[in-house]
């Protein structure tokens, strides 16, 4: 009896609702146009995010703590002897993958070609401000990166090929090199593992003590330049020598054709990724032309004045006002754009679509003898609740992700301004929609054209008139001369028609009901089969537009230099005993099987060649250390690996701190062996006698990614679920809480299942999909969920039926619309963009799937029982009464007005 007194109150304040907008149109209409013109003029404000490496990876993880300890110890501008490549996150640097086509980039010829391209890129000069007396010119020498000699910081690759050159034109005996650590002129060991790729090797050379073996070819070649980009001035200056960088890069590859370049810079990945929103704008504005075309045709009618062909460009014109509404706060409060957001239109489009069609079809259920005032009243009691409670779950689900609780900017960005694009398009559904409806209304009251807004005139004045006119104008007027028995005038839709007269006798046949059974089986089969290969992508080039530089760079990347993981930095972050020979055991242990570069390594070995050793007091060995080993000029880079600590006055003082710089051997499947061996050292440094952590850049894209990505989606379902319990309350039939729950979860599974079938990872744009799915998955089903649960004293098949023909017709009008609006996004040469389009189009077949199939079926012998005692009501909790009144004539007299209901 609470459940009904509840919901009675609110059906009754939505009808007040209704009578009030009906009652002030203009108003209405208005006021919502003006407000987004308004806020619309706000986007000279626009700004656009610039942090895109913060967007996508976990705002708060122990990969990001341990990097900040790794900068406050050892910081990148202390590495004065050499850079590891991709070691430690700098500002600024230009960076380029050089293949050939056919050969070696060692051969002569090619060689000569890519330090002739090193040196053009050492002197080039770049000029900020472009003009102006203060402009000034600078260089690569006034922007790099300083060694303790105060020389350009340059790979060891480079000076590698200088020394072979040098030999090669003065006839001397070529150096050896070695993969992947090879020895320099000065003695000192270099890590080229990711300087050269596709390395073929000519087998071991005796005598040298190096790891590794000597080099016959290699396809292709890394270079890095790292820049100084601190304050404004340098950031501003390494921005434009990046931008040349890539221009030299251009006319390298025009005089060297046999050559293959794939630049990077630091900006490549923020240029990248924003770019998909510069080629989704065409392919945008034609999925509102269509989705407009689409609308029109759904609204439309055989029957001209009943046909409200402008409500379907007025619904599309209400999300657009309150798009524009939305974007216009956002720059007002400062808010950046990032092309995630291009998903919001697509969430706005499937739920104001569905709840101007839900009105549309209510309102062709109302009796047309009513003031429109009172019709509008009877959709808002009729709509509202229904479409308000489904807007409540868009708004819980996503506001919930936009809480401190998300892990990750991006989802988070995201989900808070859709909440807000949502929470607009409702209230403009309710404003501005509704008093369209309301316009409409009085130009079907009139009999005028629902197009051409012109008077209808009777059959007989139609008589006379040519065919096409007939045509054209073709009603059926409601008057004492209605033969009731020509049927009703909404059979002339011709979704409505085939739903009443085909479809809901075919769905709820006793032959039909045993293959629909089987589909879902079969659907639940398949998803469960995509759901055990879920696989997450952590690699940010898989949210960026296609053939860009970031993309060829990846895959050039992936397909030389993958058989190496990123170096690895091993942190010794507390004072050690370096000098006991367990920890030395230790040590070496932890460091087998890497290719490794190692202070403490090579040290024991320089003890052992003096014949000392290697466990000794400890002021003897730090005495050694520093005084001797540092001193030797092919160990002297080690110094920048270890930090001292004084002691007091006369005493050695400590090993504070050290690193080893490790590297491993991948294969194909090189991220998820790093996420591996990232958990496998944590896990040995909590019981390790060393206190060490691990660390490279990369890993703050792996550390927890799937469950930062993931939790924004397990708060949302747990919020639904918490919300759909406490609805019960406003429901007369609580078990429709219980199949919309399922269903919720059915759709969620499914589309997890395919997309992930469809070559879709999870990374944050997939759990951006899946979380607005629910809200869709919810307006589909809802309704006739709704509609079939309350209706009482007929059969379930029965009800199934008219369920299907209230409110199929609006989530089959949705489907339709909405899913022809995704077709041109998916023409967009973007890798996020084809995110979106495969993940919103399983959504919307998952959705018509349950709501046209599986609900229909299941429904006719699961519960809800129909055999309970209780009034007889439709969805609405009341029959709409249809009155017709007819002059019947007998023998006698005449009866008149003899009202059947």
């Amino acid at each position: 009896m609470l459940r009904q007194v509840l919901h009675a109150g609110l059906r009754t304040s939505f009808h007040a609702l209704g009578r009030f907008v009906a009652s002030h149109p203009v108003f209405f209409a208005s006021g919502p146009v003006l407000l987004a013109i308004l806020l619309g003029s706000s986007f000279s404000r626009y700004r656009v995010e610039e942090g895109v490496e913060g967007l996508l990876v976990p705002k708060h993880s122990l990969a990001k703590i341990e990097g900040n300890l790794v900068e406050s110890l050892f910081p990148i501008n202390r590495s004065k002897h050499a850079l590891y490549s991709d070691l430690q996150t700098p500002g600024r640097y230009g960076r380029v993958i050089i293949t050939t086509k056919k050969g070696s980039v060692l051969d002569p010829l090619h060689m000569d070609a890519i330090l002739e391209l090193h040196r053009r890129i050492s002197q080039m000069q770049v000029t900020v401000p472009a003009s102006g007396l203060n402009s000034f010119n600078y260089t690569f020498s006034y922007l790099c990166l300083r060694d303790d000699k105060n020389f350009c910081i340059i790979d060891d690759i480079i000076r590698a090929m200088e020394e072979i050159q040098s030999a090669r034109s003065s006839n001397s005996t070529l150096p050896v090199l070695r993969y992947p650590i090879t020895e320099l002129a000065d003695g000192r060991q270099a890590y080229i593992g990711h300087q050269l790729g596709g390395v073929t090797n000519g087998g071991a050379v005796q005598g040298l003590g190096l790891r590794g073996e000597g080099v016959r070819s290699a396809k292709a070649l890394q270079l890095t330049y790292y820049l100084q980009s601190h304050g404004g001035l340098m950031d501003r200056v390494a921005s434009q020598w990046e931008k040349a960088f890539c221009e030299e890069l251009k006319q390298f590859t025009d005089l060297h054709p046999k050559l293959t370049v794939y630049p990077s810079t630091s900006s490549s990945l923020r240029t990248d990724f924003q770019f998909s929103s510069v080629l989704a704008r065409h392919p945008l504005l034609a999925s509102l032309g269509v989705c407009g075309v689409l609308a029109v045709l759904c609204c439309s009618m055989r029957d001209c004045v009943r046909s409200k062909p402008w409500l379907g460009l007025l619904a599309l014109l209400s999300i657009t006002l309150s798009g524009l509404t939305a974007a216009g706060i956002l720059n007002l409060t400062g808010a950046t754009y990032n092309s995630t957001y291009l998903g919001i239109p697509f969430v706005m489009l499937g739920h104001g679509l569905f709840g101007s069609f839900e009105m549309l079809s209510s309102w062709r259920r109302t009796r047309e003898d009513q003031h429109v005032k009172e019709r509008v009243a009877s959709v808002f009691e009729d709509v509202m609740l229904r479409f308000s409670g489904s807007t409540l779950i868009h708004l819980l689900t996503l506001g919930l992700a936009a809480s401190p609780l998300t892990n990750m900017d991006a989802v988070r960005l995201f989900c808070r301004t859709a909440t807000l694009a949502v929470a607009v398009s409702y209230i403009y559904t309710l404003s501005f929609y509704s008093s369209c409806l309301v316009f409409t209304g009085y130009l079907e009251t009139g009999y005028r054209h629902g197009c051409f807004c012109r008077r209808v005139p009777k059959q007989d004045r139609l008589d006379s008139k040519p065919a096409w006119y007939r045509y054209l104008m073709y009603t059926r007027y409601q008057d004492e001369t209605q033969n009731p028995l020509d049927g009703h005038p909404q059979d002339s839709h011709l979704l409505l028609g085939c739903m009443r007269r085909c479809y809901g006798d075919w769905i709820t046949n006793t032959y039909v009901k045993p293959f629909v059974v089987l589909l879902y089986l079969v659907y639940i089969s398949f998803g469960l089969m995509g759901f055990l290969q879920v696989s997450q992508g952590s690699d940010p080039s898989a949210l960026v537009a296609t053939d860009t530089a970031t993309v060829l760079y990846t895959r050039a990347q992936q397909r030389y230099f993958s058989s190496y993981s990123p170096v690895i930095g091993f942190y010794i972050y507390e004072s050690a005993p370096y000098w006991n020979s367990s920890v030395q055991h230790d040590l070496l242990e932890y460091a087998k099987g890497f290719q490794r570069i190692s202070w403490l390594e090579a040290y024991l070995s320089y003890l052992s060649d003096r014949n000392e050793t290697t466990s000794q007091p400890r002021e003897n060995f730090t005495h050694t250390l520093r005084h001797y080993f540092l001193k030797e000029p092919e160990f002297a880079h080690f110094a920048d690996d270890i930090i001292f600590a004084e002691r007091g006055q006369g005493e050695e003082p400590d090993v504070a701190a050290s690193r080893i710089f490790l590297v491993a051997k991948t294969t194909e499947n090189k991220r998820e062996e790093m996420s591996i061996l990232l958990d496998t050292l944590r896990r040995l440094s909590l019981t390790s006698r060393v206190r060490f952590l691990i660390f490279n850049p990369s890993f703050v894209y792996l550390d927890r990614y799937s469950t930062a990505v993931s939790s924004p989606l397990r708060h949302s379902l747990l919020a639904v679920i918490f919300l759909l319990a406490l609805s019960s309350l406003a429901l007369v039939e609580p078990l429709v809480v219980i199949w919309l729950g399922l269903t919720i979860l059915s759709v969620q599974f499914g589309v997890l299942g395919f997309m992930t079938l469809w070559g879709v990872e999870m990374d944050c744009m997939s759990i951006l999909c899946l979380i607005s799915a629910m809200g869709y998955s919810v307006d589909c089903s809802a309704p006739l969920l709704c509609c079939f649960a309350s209706g009482r004293g007929e059969s379930r098949t029965r009800w199934v039926r008219v369920a299907l023909e209230r409110h199929g017709i609006p989530s089959l009008q949705t489907l339709i619309c909405y899913s022809a609006s995704l077709i041109p996004l998916g023409s967009v040469r973007s890798n996020l963009t084809s995110t979106l389009f495969r993940c919103l189009m399983i959504t919307a077949c998952c959705s018509a799937l349950h709501t046209l199939a599986f609900l229909p079926t299941l429904l006719t012998f699961l519960p809800p029982s129909k055999n309970k005692p209780g009034h007889h009501s439709d969805s609405e909790g009341h029959h709409r009464q249809e009155v017709e009144c007819v002059e019947m004539n007998d023998s006698t007299r005449v009866v008149d007005q003899i009202t059947t209901v």
